[in-house]
């Protein structure tokens, strides 16, 4: 049962101290020099050698995110609520996904415009993904921790969204620094809303892989084509 709730989990984990340690890299090495400002996360990731660690970062920080996006459509579909409000969240989430993986073999060194691609996909599709997730909360099963999940969906969701206006704005009038604080808090936040998922997660208690299904009818051995696993 719990097995499932951890992968939120190591998602939040392992994109926090993964960001953190390109931080150190850059800033123990000179790529970065805090004394002219505050760097933006893909200023950190932008030279070698941290560039490395930063593109698997942002790659396997894609698939979980992606691995969770739909492990969460496919539970609130099960719980017979398969309505627009889970199809959307399923192609937001797609879309965010596929933006973390933009931000991260894109360098902003390298191709300036998909980097930001990446980075507009990323950050504002995949705000809409959880403020989708929070309606979803209180429409879909499991409820058993709605109100502590729904109260820190909401204020996660909406420091978010200010935190994007805010870096926004900054950016545009020329405040990098005070943008790039809000990006750092930005992604911390992200961090914490794909973690409040093993709350749901926690109550998945079976998994099922079929395949070629109609084998079985023809007197195949159905152990060769069908897995079924619960934990619990």
């Amino acid at each position: 049962m719990w097995l499932w709730a951890l992968l939120p989990v190591c998602l939040a984990v392992f994109g926090t101290a993964g960001i953190w340690t390109v931080f150190a890299v850059a800033v123990t090495n000179g790529s970065v020099n805090l004394t002219e400002g505050f760097p933006y996360i893909s200023q950190c990731g932008t030279y070698n050698p941290q560039s490395c660690l930063f593109s698997q970062i942002c790659n396997i920080c894609s698939v979980l995110a992606l691995w969770i996006v739909v492990i969460r459509f496919q539970q609130v579909r099960d719980f017979g609520n398969h309505g627009k409000a889970n199809i959307a969240s399923i192609v937001l989430g797609f879309i965010s996904s596929l933006g973390i993986s933009l931000i991260g073999n894109f360098q902003q060194s390298v191709l300036m415009n998909i980097h930001l691609l990446g980075a507009f996909l990323a950050f504002f599709i995949g705000l809409a993904y959880f403020w989708v997730q929070l309606f979803l909360t209180y429409r879909a099963q499991p409820s058993q921790n709605r109100c502590c999940v729904g109260a820190a969906r909401t204020t996660c969701c909406i420091l978010c969204t200010i935190l994007v206006i805010v870096m926004a704005v900054l950016h545009n009038t020329g405040h990098p620094s005070g943008a790039a604080v809000c990006e750092w808090a930005l992604v911390m936040l992200f961090f914490c809303l794909f973690g409040l998922f093993a709350a749901e997660f926690r109550h998945i208690d079976c998994h099922q892989l079929t395949v070629q299904k109609q084998a079985v009818g023809q007197g195949h051995s159905p152990a060769t084509l069908e897995m079924n696993g619960c934990v619990g």
